[in-house]
């Protein structure tokens, strides 16, 4: 299913990790793929209140965690800046699709990384 979101088809997900060459660029295509496989499921459930939305971002937490041994086999890690770049990118999702009031925490909760 396609993006139909334009604020989500003219983002440019995980720009500073790109951007970073401590961070493979085939393992952060990795991160990116979850944050917009995580935005096709935003559009085609159509979340109506947070604890929807956050049900949504927690199974996208959980590909993260996963995605960490990826990093970690390449050299990387999500260390402390990645955390927040990654995080950033998960409050912009919930903004782009008109959760100004979700929890940041929330939004990752689960997370090991």
């Amino acid at each position: 299913m396609p993006i139909t979101n334009q604020q989500v088809t003219e983002h440019a997900f995980l720009r500073q990790m790109y951007d970073d060459s401590y961070f493979p660029d085939r393992v952060v295509d990795q991160g990116k793929a979850i944050l917009l496989r995580l935005c096709e499921r935003i559009e085609a459930k159509q979340p109506l209140d947070l604890e929807s939305l956050y049900a949504l971002t927690r199974a996208a937490t959980e590909e993260f965690n996963l995605l960490d041994r990826e990093f970690v086999a390449a050299g990387s890690e999500i260390e402390t800046v990645a955390r927040e770049w990654i995080c950033d990118e998960f409050c912009f999702v919930a903004s782009a699709y008109g959760f100004m009031d979700a929890d940041a925490e929330e939004l990752t909760s689960g997370r090991d990384w």
